[in-house]
Formats: C-alpha cells, sequence, structure tokens
C-alpha cells in the first residue's frame, strides 16, 4: 500500500487541531467520544478513498498498457500484408504499361479527363 500522501497529513493533523482547540465547548465524555469517533471515521474514508484512487490508477494503467499493445500486435498483423500488396499492385501496373504502353497511355489520360470535368462542374 502506497504511503499517505502529504495533503492527507496535513488534512488530518488541522482536523485534530481544530477539533481539540474549542475551550467553550463541554468537554464532557459524549464530546471526546464524538471527537475521536469523527476523526476514526475521516482517517478510515480517507484511507479508504486513497486506496480506491490507487487502485483505480494502476487498473487504468493495465488497461491502457493492454490497449497499446494489441493495438502494436494488429498493426503487425496488418503491416506486412498491406505494405505486400501494394507491392503487387505496383508490379502488376508496370508489367501492363510495359506489355500495353499506348493503351495504358490513352486510359490514363481518359481517367485523367473525367477527373479534371467532374472536379470542374463541381467549382460551378
Amino acid at each position: 500500500m502506497p504511503s499517505r500522501t502529504y495533503e492527507f497529513e496535513v488534512l488530518e493533523n488541522v482536523m485534530a487541531a481544530d477539533l481539540s482547540n474549542h475551550p467553550g465547548e463541554d468537554e464532557g465524555a459524549s464530546t471526546d467520544f464524538a471527537i475521536d469517533h469523527a476523526q476514526r471515521a475521516l482517517k478510515e474514508t480517507l484511507a479508504t478513498a486513497e486506496r480506491r484512487l490507487s487502485e483505480a490508477a494502476n487498473s487504468a494503467e493495465r488497461a491502457i498498457r493492454h490497449g497499446i499493445e494489441t493495438l502494436r500486435v494488429q498493426t503487425r498483423a496488418y503491416a506486412g500484408p498491406a505494405g505486400q500488396s501494394v507491392d503487387d499492385a505496383q508490379r502488376y501496373m508496370i508489367e501492363r504499361v510495359k506489355e500495353r504502353p499506348v493503351t495504358a497511355t490513352l486510359a490514363g489520360l481518359g481517367v485523367g479527363l473525367l477527373l479534371g470535368l467532374l472536379l470542374s462542374s463541381r467549382g460551378k
């Protein structure tokens, strides 16, 4: 369990000093019991809150680490096939252009003309 933080210790000390520095109050047994009970309840609540915050932080850290590792594994799995697909497509296009250079050139010009017409009609 992590050590108590400075802020919690200061808060506990201030609360203890504040509760014990009221000379005008009845100093009977019931008041002392109530003060002791309140201080114990505060300490228990602070300890529980600190423990829960620590557990939540650890849980969040584990979830983030797991997510990052899953993302790494998935990107590695897809990076290889995607890169291979791009290489295959590039080789295919080069082979087709070498086999039929005139057809490839005319197809490229046709695609360019169509894109130019589509883009120019959008601007009007």
